[in-house]
C-alpha cells in the first residue's frame, strides 16, 4: 500500500495529514468545568462575578436594577448573548416579578439591538433549566438571545465540532453596548 504524501517515518503526532485544523484550546476550562457552579454558593458563579468587573473585563452589555446583559464567553453564534438576574438562583419559579418582568425588557431590548447592529434573520431564545435539561451553568438562571442567519449551522458544528465566529467578542460587545437604548 502506498504511503500516504503527508505521512512521515516517525509517525509523531501532530504531523501533517491533509487536514485543515481550527484549534480551540481555550474551550477545554469549559469542558474541564471551571466556573461552573453545582451548589448555591456564589464565590465561583462567573454569574456572581461578572457584574463587579468593568463592562469590557465581564462583556456586559447593559445592566438594569435586576438584571443584566453580557456576551456568552462561548458563543454558539456572534452576538450570542445571555440575560442574567444579579440573584444568585437556579431555578424560573424562583424569580420575582420585578426580576421577571426586568429579564423580558432586557430580552427585548437584546433583539432590537441585535436586529439593528448585525442583523439577523431570526433568534432563538431559551433558558436550560438543569444540567439534565443542558445548563452548563445550572445553579445560576440566565436566558440565552442567539441571533442567527440562514447557513450559520454548516458543517463545521456537525463534522468538526467547530463554530467560526467571525468577530473577537470585545468587538461585538463594543458594537451592542453603543448601540444599546440608553434609559
Amino acid at each position: 500500500m502506498p504511503e500516504h504524501p503527508s505521512t512521515h517515518d516517525d509517525g509523531l503526532a501532530g504531523d501533517p495529514d491533509g487536514f485543515e485544523r481550527l484549534w480551540t484550546p481555550h474551550r477545554m476550562v469549559y469542558i474541564g468545568g471551571q466556573d461552573k457552579p453545582t451548589d448555591p454558593g456564589t464565590e465561583q458563579c462567573p454569574f456572581c462575578r461578572a457584574p463587579g468587573r468593568s463592562d469590557e473585563e465581564g462583556l456586559l452589555v447593559a445592566r438594569g436594577e435586576a438584571a443584566y446583559v453580557l456576551l456568552n464567553l462561548y458563543p454558539y453564534n456572534s452576538g450570542h448573548l445571555m440575560v442574567v438576574p444579579y440573584r444568585h438562583v437556579a431555578d424560573y419559579t424562583e424569580l420575582g416579578r420585578a426580576e421577571t418582568l426586568e429579564i423580558a425588557e432586557l430580552t427585548r431590548t437584546a433583539m432590537r439591538t441585535l436586529r439593528e447592529v448585525m442583523a439577523p434573520q431570526g433568534f432563538n431564545l431559551g433558558m436550560n433549566q438543569g444540567t439534565v435539561a443542558g445548563a452548563g451553568i445550572a445553579a445560576h438562571l440566565h436566558q440565552h438571545v442567539v441571533p442567527r442567519w440562514g447557513g450559520d449551522a454548516n458543517f463545521l458544528p456537525i463534522i468538526g465540532r467547530t463554530k467560526a465566529l467571525p468577530e473577537l467578542l470585545g468587538d461585538t460587545r463594543e458594537r451592542l453596548a453603543a448601540a444599546w437604548p440608553q434609559s
